[in-house]
């Protein structure tokens, strides 16, 4: 959706990534949003080469008078990398001229070389997928199953209901960021009655069918500061179950009454339920006209000229990025 936005911007001429086109082409702006996947690999040799790659990119951005625009998704560089990676990451880090953030809760070392852009919703992308009836009484759970995103949590809050409710369903789908994770979750739904598992990546027509036969999508990370699935789960009208915290607060003003529901400290059998008798009869859509993609390339263009200005090398300013 961002790529269809930028390609549709008369001012920049767009190019979609590629090691080749970066490393061959002169381009003005070099905009990054998850560095740490670009330099993943199922084998060592990839992520010892996608490395490579990346450090002759820098130089060679640095060397031609290029900037370097970077969104912000998190308020802090992974910690789950190897040191090599963290290296490149603090490099980018710190050669940076501007910064994307998502919500104005998002901190960054320059709030003058800052831009708020919205995340856009996900209504248009999800519209040619048919949608499931509603299941009274479904947990919805989807995307990359890591730790810290609290699936563990999840699967004994659930259990624990369980016993309160036996017409309660649990839907997990992704796929585990490790083994012991997968077997983790295997061994729930072993356990425990009524837990449905699609362990490995979702396609679109599978996250939305998990999606829209839930009556409310739990989320229940240990972290959370933006939340691509929270906007995902409302973007197909269902309500979410969130940590507290200010972007989710601001989240919740933002689409109206009964679509995010919040809890403190650690997620319960007894929030889970009293968040499913809130939405048992909700109805209709979440407000989400703030996250309208049609305004996004203008003003990502407008952040790659802010970015070119800070730059004090002289480039040919093209209107590539």
């Amino acid at each position: 959706m961002l790529d269809q936005s930028l390609a549709a911007e008369p001012s920049i001429e767009h190019l979609p990534f590629s090691w080749r086109t970066a490393l061959l082409t002169r381009v003005d702006v070099l905009h990054l949003h998850w560095p740490e996947v670009m330099l993943e690999g199922n084998a060592r040799w990839k992520r010892w080469g996608k490395r490579v790659l990346m450090r002759a990119l820098l130089v060679k951005h640095r060397l031609t008078g290029g900037a370097i625009v970077r969104t912000v998704h998190n308020i802090e560089l992974p910690q789950d990398v190897d040191r090599s990676t963290r290296r490149i990451l603090v490099f980018i880090e710190d050669r940076t001229d501007h910064r994307i953030v998502l919500n104005d809760s998002t901190p960054t070392t320059d709030p003058t070389a800052t831009s708020l852009i919205p995340h856009g919703h996900y209504r248009d992308w999800f519209a040619p997928y048919e949608h499931a009836d509603r299941v009274a009484g479904q947990i919805g759970y989807f995307g990359l199953i890591r730790r810290y995103k609290g699936i563990e949590t999840l699967l004994a809050v659930y259990e624990d209901a369980l016993h309160q409710d036996d017409t309660l369903s649990l839907r997990v789908g992704g796929r585990p960021s490790s083994q012991e994770l997968a077997d983790v979750v295997t061994a729930a739904s072993a356990r425990v009655p009524r837990i449905s598992t699609t362990l490995r990546f979702l396609e679109d027509p599978e996250l939305v069918e998990i999606a829209t036969s839930s009556q409310m999508m739990v989320l229940p990370y240990r972290f959370m500061h933006n939340s691509g699935g929270a906007l995902a789960s409302l973007s197909l009208d269902r309500p979410v179950l969130l940590p507290r915290n200010d972007v989710n607060e601001a989240l919740g003003a933002e689409v109206g009454t009964g679509w995010v529901h919040l809890y403190d400290g650690e997620l319960t059998s007894e929030r889970l339920r009293a968040a499913l008798d809130a939405t048992r009869t909700l109805t209709g859509s979440p407000d989400l006209s703030r996250r309208e993609w049609s305004p996004v390339g203008r003003l990502h263009a407008d952040v790659y000229r802010r970015a070119l200005a800070h730059r004090t090398t002289p480039i040919d300013r093209r209107g590539r990025g």
